[in-house]
């Protein structure tokens, strides 16, 4: 039975191939800061862990029928939008393979030396027996499997052994990986929403921020990831489904007359990204020598919203693309990729897709802004583990 070997171990043997001639030597020109991404979150980040976990349940997703997919791949992909979502176009904004779905281990261990994502649609910060016990349905509760941003980071861990194969080829691999930690608190206040009051949802807020924190901590000490990006929460006032949740529970004056968004749902998110930022202050001051970068994708969604044409959306740009009859074209009994939904013919005029989800052209704008916060300079070190591999790799 062949092993294989594992990532660190493939960059040991090619710097050893290097000292053997220069011919195999790599410019420092095409150096990478970062040789892979480690990425765990909810839909916003999901490039296809969703219809994987279902489909062990023979549960059908209509995220994998089109047009999911139509604008960048041409087929659905198990990503909630019409191309790439952020982490897509960041990695290739920082020169990576796009970062596969982690429960697409079948594949072979060799698929993830580049990273690995394990984001699902779905998933809450805390675990789903939070919600359960008080009587909150949660998406996890469609499936047998939690979810959560713990039973994720018992993921990566699982996967680790065929990564690395001791402590410190571990920490050297890791050192030289980007994380991504979200974005993690949408699915928790929409769903806590449909059944607690705005003020009972923001009493939950730190107990998500706290579990956040404490993830970020696990990697920085446990597994030595010196390099984080933490994004805060959308604008959820402006979200289609809570507009559509609240339309028989919100008066005129809930709304911003400039936006038509809810003022009081966007105040949630802003104490959210308040309160992590905190948290994120706090962590860079235990550990120094990790860098940590907070995302907003709260700002850059307000930005389109508040000046749509000056991105090229429509003016009524918080109507979704793909959806059913309604006000916003968007109905809870009608998802996208049902035979009744209708999609618009120009996605990248839009700025929501099919509900909580932007289209490619929105996730460019936050991409866009987030790049600016990332640091991608060269660093020592070659950038070539598992390069090889790379290439064979299709995009998913």
């Amino acid at each position: 039975m062949t092993r294989r070997l594992p990532c660190a171990a493939m960059l040991l043997l090619l710097v050893v191939l290097a000292s053997l001639g220069p011919a195999i030597i790599v410019s420092a020109a095409s150096r990478r800061r970062y040789d892979s991404i480690f990425s765990f979150g909810d839909s916003f980040a999901d490039t296809g862990n969703k219809p994987i976990a279902f489909a062990l349940y023979s549960v059908p997703v209509t995220v994998m029928r089109p047009p999911y997919g139509e604008t960048f791949f041409g087929h659905p992909t198990g990503r909630t939008t019409d191309g790439r979502v952020i982490l897509d176009l960041v990695a290739q904004a920082l020169g990576l393979p796009l970062v596969p779905p982690s429960l697409a281990h079948n594949n072979g261990s060799s698929l993830f030396c580049h990273g690995a994502n394990f984001a699902v649609a779905g998933a809450t910060t805390l675990d789903a027996e939070f919600y359960h016990a008080r009587g909150i349905p949660s998406a996890a509760s469609k499936l047998p499997i939690n979810t959560s941003l713990n039973v994720q980071l018992d993921w990566f861990e699982a996967l680790q052994p065929s990564l690395c194969a001791t402590s410190q080829e571990c920490k050297e691999f890791f050192s030289r990986s980007l994380f991504f930690v979200g974005e993690f608190g949408v699915n928790d206040y929409h769903l806590s929403l449909k059944k607690l009051s705005v003020q009972q949802v923001r009493s939950l807020i730190p107990d998500v921020i706290e579990a956040i924190s404490m993830a970020i901590q696990r990697l920085i000490v446990k597994h030595g990831a010196t390099s984080l990006v933490v994004p805060g929460v959308i604008p959820s006032g402006c979200s289609p489904p809570i507009l559509t949740l609240f339309a028989n529970r919100a008066g005129p004056s809930d709304y911003d007359s400039d936006t038509g968004c809810l003022k009081e749902i966007n105040e949630l998110g802003k104490h959210h990204n308040s309160l992590l930022k905190d948290a994120l202050h706090e962590l860079r001051a235990k550990h120094p020598h990790v860098r940590i970068v907070y995302a907003d994708f709260f700002g850059p969604i307000m930005e389109m919203v508040e000046s749509p044409r000056k991105f090229g959306f429509r003016e009524d740009v918080l109507t979704v693309c793909c959806g059913g009859s309604g006000r916003y074209n968007y109905n809870d009994s009608v998802a996208c990729g049902d035979p009744a939904a209708t999609p618009c013919t120009n996605p990248s005029g839009s700025l929501y897709w099919d509900g909580v989800h932007l289209t490619e052209a929105g996730y460019q704008h936050v991409a866009d802004a987030w790049l600016r916060n990332i640091h991608y300079s060269d660093r020592d070190g070659s950038g070539e583990s598992c390069r090889a591999s790379a290439s064979t790799h299709p995009v998913t």
